[in-house]
């Protein structure tokens, strides 16, 4: 753990926080994760569209743009009260739709952190410097039944190898959503942000369009002088830009997993 990353752990409280990381819903039922009250918990760890899987996209934060511009593109997108920019690996067209999911489950070598931590986040503000408490979805599809599924605690009460791997990535996708507030900061400053449409005909001549997005404006990056260039690097931003940039070229094999299911179907 690095020195700056924010401690997680299982402490008891008797309310939970609102969510700070993964994907927020107001229909479920969150609750602290206790080895007390948990401890027989099963989680179905598979990929599965019935477990939640079917999305067009999750969000990702720049810390995870190296991993995962090798197998999605990204894009950037308004949040919901217009003041701040968040950014999506994108894995269809349209609600729904996960082309990367198969018979043989997730298929792509890496899978981003929002998804892969289901169904667990940390509650509290993301800018909190205190210890954070995991929580769990109780109303999620991958909470098991009987001897289904991955335990949590053991039979003493302590965190299986799987909880604590989830807890470390949680613990990646909290310090990435605070790093993120500076490299958008940055973005927005020096006004890096283009909006993005894309209109793509598949091979049955139909036609799939995605808007209300953005991405990098290459000729504004390129139009910096040396002094915002530098200042970017010296913030590590920089590199999550071209990241981001080198992910459009996965367009391609998208629009082809997505002509290949229709071909299937």
């Amino acid at each position: 753990m690095g020195p700056d990353r924010v401690a997680i752990r299982f402490v008891p409280a008797a309310r939970p926080n609102r969510p700070a990381t993964g994907k927020t819903d107001l229909m479920t039922r969150h609750a602290i994760l206790t080895a007390e009250a948990h401890r027989d918990l099963r989680i179905l760890d598979r990929s599965d569209a019935m477990l939640g899987d079917a999305q067009m996209c999750c969000v990702t934060v720049p810390t995870e743009f190296r991993a995962v511009q090798a197998e999605y593109p990204i894009l950037f997108r308004m949040n919901p009260e217009r003041d701040g920019f968040h950014a999506f690996a994108m894995f269809g067209f349209e609600n729904g739709e996960n082309l990367y999911l198969s018979d043989r489950g997730w298929d792509a070598r890496y899978r981003p952190l929002a998804m892969t931590i289901q169904p667990f986040l940390i509650g509290g503000n993301p800018n909190d410097d205190r210890v954070k408490q995991v929580h769990v979805d109780l109303d999620s599809p991958r909470i098991a039944t009987g001897d289904d599924g991955i335990r949590v605690f053991d039979d003493h009460g302590r965190a299986t190898p799987y909880l604590d791997r989830i807890a470390e990535q949680l613990g990646d996708l909290d310090q990435g959503y605070r790093d993120a507030a500076g490299f958008f900061a940055a973005i927005r400053r020096y006004d890096l942000l283009e909006p993005f449409s894309l209109e793509v005909t598949l091979d049955d001549g139909s036609t799939n369009r995605l808007v209300g997005f953005h991405i990098i404006d290459e000729d504004r990056l390129a139009a910096l002088d040396g002094a915002a260039v530098a200042e970017l690097h010296a913030a590590g931003h920089l590199e999550a830009i071209y990241m981001a940039i080198a992910s459009l070229s996965q367009w391609g094999a998208l629009i082809a997993r997505r002509n290949r299911r229709m071909h299937r179907d």
